[in-house]
Parts: structure tokens; sequence; C-alpha cells
């Protein structure tokens, strides 16, 4: 009887797997029936077209239009922020930033990128350094003022074209 456990499992799982395989398989239709089938189909989406009238603009497709107003730049590597207490680092931050900008300021914010990466390090250091990413690092009132000061940095080097700094992601690491 001990014996014939593994062999009952066995089948069992065989079943098991068989039966997933033909479940989740992709339908190979013969190449026949796939044409009966495409017609079949091509008749309701003529017809439904042909019945359909045009929708007018609704209040979410007029905000689509104004957010093709903007363009996001994404700076290409995350920033990483050592926090230090006492001398020594006792967590690692990383966080990833993309600015809201008009269109057309792509070839000039990837032509200053390095310089910019450089202005936004020295705002995270410092805001790491003023206690910004101990305790709760992400409430509201600390991430705006991170914000704040990322913002200013960026409309200084790229101009007013700059709205806005969104911070993607943020993690902290302890040591």
């Amino acid at each position: 009887m001990k014996k014939l456990i593994p062999v009952f499992f066995l089948l069992a799982g065989l079943g098991v797997g068989v039966g997933a395989g033909l479940f989740l398989a992709p339908s190979d239709a013969p190449a026949q029936e796939g044409k009966e089938y495409a017609s079949a189909e091509k008749e309701p989406k003529d017809k439904k077209a042909k019945d359909e009238k045009p929708k007018p603009k609704s209040k979410t497709s007029e905000k689509d239009d104004k957010s093709s107003d903007v363009e996001y730049l994404k700076l290409t590597k995350q920033f990483v922020i050592p926090v230090v207490e006492a001398e020594r680092i006792s967590a690692m931050v990383t966080m990833s930033v993309s600015l809201e900008a008009k269109p057309g300021m792509t070839d000039t914010f990837y032509a200053i990128e390095p310089k910019l990466r450089d202005r936004f390090l020295q705002v995270l250091f410092d805001h790491a350094n003023t206690g910004g990413f101990d305790g709760n690092f992400t409430t509201s009132e600390n991430l705006d003022t991170l914000r704040k000061s990322l913002l200013e940095v960026a409309q200084k080097d790229l101009g007013k074209e700059i709205s806005n700094v969104m911070i993607l992601s943020v993690n902290r690491q302890d040591a």
C-alpha cells in the first residue's frame, strides 16, 4: 500500500498538469475555422461602425488635450543620498525624480542634465543633513518642502518652463 501512494500522487499531478495545460493553452483553431470566425467578426464590427454617431467631447477628453501642453522629463538615474548620524552613515535614501515642463524642453534638459543632477544632489544632501529623511520622511509637508527646493533649482537652470518636480519613488534603507 505504501508503494502505491507515490504512484497515485504522480498520476494526480500529471492529470492536474494536463488539465491546466489544456485550460490555459491558446486556442489554435484550424485555418478554415479561423476564416469563418474572421468573417463572422467583421460583419458586426462594420455594422456597428455604421450605427455609431460621433460622440461629443467629454470633460475628460478636454483634460487630455490640456495634458499635451506639458512633457515629462525623467532624470536618467536615481539619486542616492547618505543619511549621516554620529559621524557614520546610518541609512541610504534612493529617489527618482521627473520634471514637468513645456513641450520642446527635452534637448535643453538633456544637455544640462549633469549640472542639474549636481545641483539636485546638493539640495538632497542639505535636506538629509537637516533631518529631512529622518523619522516619517514621507509626510506631505516634508515632501512639498523638498519639491519646492528642487523646483527652485530647476527653474534657475531651465527657466520658468519647468512647472513642477515630481518625486516618482523614494526609498530609505537603514544600515
